[in-house]
């Protein structure tokens, strides 16, 4: 199928995706105990102070009428009004964005330097105790909460050394790599077994295949085959995998916000919740979901680029 084409249908594909989150997240709101209106005015608010706040949000609505208007209203970047902030929901998202952004970036960075420094040290020394020491610990990493290593390393590198700050998010791009260093870590390490697992056994993979034995017969050097034949031929596997790791970085930012006390967008659906702001908690519900289907459509972009066999 023609590229172009590919790329002008997987968007509308894409959009009974983005319905049925809009849908799920609404309806798990709708069922969520307690009432967001008597939590923002209180035990003491009259009953005609929650019917006047109630209308005034759309809440005395039917739910399918609910509905309709959040997803006429998101189509024109209108989230509503929060009840816990009392402003605009995109103007409180538009604010907190950045740190969100900018700490998954840096995550994934992080995790694929991690990456290909255990899977090339794990290929490249097969059977020895250093390749049954990295499996060992990617085995066991897999099984680590995010919330654990993240405690782990404030008690460790800003408690005891004090090299890093606990928390915060700073005005300048370098002040931020310095903040968020430890975060990024944290959420980094938690995808890293998935791809060390997946690239070495790649690796290991590519290296038994026929052209890499006609080199070694050649006499060719083991670091040259790796670096010249064996390394790119193993890309592919791991681009493939990018999608799945950018949704777990995202998903860990939910709780590495929280941890260190970052002001982005997993802090603020943490908030929204505790508080009952539906507005709040539809909206970045439904734009870390986006950011997930973006992120598996711009792989499978990249993987067509990348092998062009791949039929699109």
């Amino acid at each position: 199928m023609n590229r172009f084409s590919f790329v002008l249908r997987r968007p509308i594909q894409l959009i009974p995706v983005l319905l049925g989150i809009s849908v799920i997240t609404f309806l798990l709101l709708q069922m969520t105990p307690g009432d967001p209106v008597r939590l923002m005015l209180g035990p003491k608010a009259s009953q005609e102070a929650i019917e006047f706040v109630r209308a005034r949000y759309g809440l005395d609505q039917p739910i399918p009428v609910q509905y309709f208007y959040y997803v006429m209203n998101c189509l024109r970047g209108d989230f509503g009004q929060s009840i816990a902030f009392r402003g605009p929901v995109s103007g409180v998202i538009a604010a907190r964005i950045a740190p969100t952004v900018f700490l998954i970036l840096y995550g994934l960075v992080i995790s694929l330097l991690l990456t290909f420094a255990l899977a090339v040290t794990a290929a490249r020394q097969r059977g020895r105790w250093i390749d049954h020491l990295i499996r060992l610990v990617c085995v066991a990493g897999v099984g680590v909460p995010s919330y654990f290593v993240g405690l782990l390393l404030i008690m460790g590198f800003c408690l005891r050394l004090k090299i890093f700050p606990v928390s915060g998010y700073g005005p300048t791009f370098f002040n931020n790599l310095w903040h968020l260093f430890l975060p990024a870590l944290t959420i980094g390490i938690g995808v890293t077994p998935i791809l060390a697992r997946n690239l070495r056994a790649t690796f290991i993979q590519q290296m038994d295949k026929d052209y890499a034995i006609a080199c070694r017969s050649r006499g060719l050097p083991e670091s040259y085959i790796f670096s010249r034949h064996v390394f790119w031929n193993s890309l592919l596997p791991t681009v493939n995998l990018l999608g799945v790791v950018v949704a777990f970085l995202i998903g860990g930012t939910v709780v590495v916000e929280n941890v260190f006390n970052i002001p982005g967008l997993g802090n603020l659906l943490i908030r929204g919740v505790l508080t009952h702001d539906q507005f709040v908690v539809q909206a970045v519900a439904l734009l870390l979901a986006v950011g997930v289907v973006i992120s598996n459509f711009a792989v499978d972009v990249l993987t067509a680029i990348l092998d062009p066999r791949v039929e699109l």
